[in-house]
């Protein structure tokens, strides 16, 4: 049996990690919303540029053409959902640090949501950041499983020990 002093540091790890896409999803909310009334087609063709990506590809051109769609309302609307979703991380970080069991089945069930999607890229084409995205999200999915088994375990045994 794995000592809860480890699955605890690795909880706190998890948590760590949580907190990054927390803040990765607020600065995200931030600079959209810096970025009302502004042309945004313009910093979509900057970002394809610096990114080094074809603008001739079919990628490229759909982020330009809906940069060029997007009304002050929809990024409003952008940057509440880059908000909620930043608020979403960091509680799912603060359950995992201090090692909540509501959290860890937070933690295992956005992890479950987004494996089909990763994989669904993944099977489109191979590149070193998708497979890097599949293999943490599934790394991220089989430890939550394994606390929440292992918790589960621990609860049953404890409830043993006090009938005897």
């Amino acid at each position: 049996m794995v000592p809860d002093y480890k699955m605890t540091r690795v909880l706190k790890i998890v948590a760590l990690f949580e907190t990054l896409k927390g803040f990765l999803g607020l600065f995200t909310g931030i600079a959209v919303f810096f970025m009302t009334h502004q042309n945004i087609q313009v910093y979509a063709g900057h970002l394809v540029q610096n990114l080094h990506l074809n603008p001739a590809h079919s990628f490229s051109k759909v982020i330009i053409e809906a940069a060029g769609n997007l009304t002050d309302n929809r990024i409003r609307f952008i940057v509440l959902i880059a908000l909620l979703y930043s608020l979403m991380r960091f509680v799912e970080a603060y359950g995992l640090w201090f090692a909540r069991r509501w959290a860890e089945w937070f933690a295992l069930i956005s992890g479950c949501v987004y494996l089909p999607i990763e994989l669904y890229e993944l099977a489109k084409g191979f590149t070193w950041l998708k497979i890097g995205l599949v293999m943490i999200n599934l790394i991220v999915v089989l430890y939550m499983a394994f606390v929440l088994k292992h918790n589960e375990r621990a609860k049953l045994l404890k409830k043993h020990l006090e009938k005897l």
